[in-house]
């Protein structure tokens, strides 16, 4: 499951970064919990939990119905 997980982020990234921000996967548990780290312009930004839900989260699980849940890291 990493292996998917790590192709649907990368294909997030693009978005990601177009606008000065970036994701990364941390871990992905055996129970289906996908940690990711936001980076760049998505750290510090107000709409960040709005990015790691609507955007990240739904896509992830999207791509990969396996994952029961994201969850940003410091």
């Amino acid at each position: 499951m990493k292996e998917e997980v790590q192709k649907a982020i990368e294909e997030l990234r693009v978005h990601l970064q177009a606008d000065g921000g970036d994701v990364e996967l941390v871990d992905v548990t055996e129970d289906g919990v996908v940690k990711v780290r936001l980076l760049g312009a998505c750290e510090g930004c107000p709409m960040r939990e709005m990015t790691l839900t609507r955007g990240v989260s739904q896509f992830i699980k999207r791509k990969v119905p396996q994952v029961k849940d994201v969850q940003a890291v410091p």
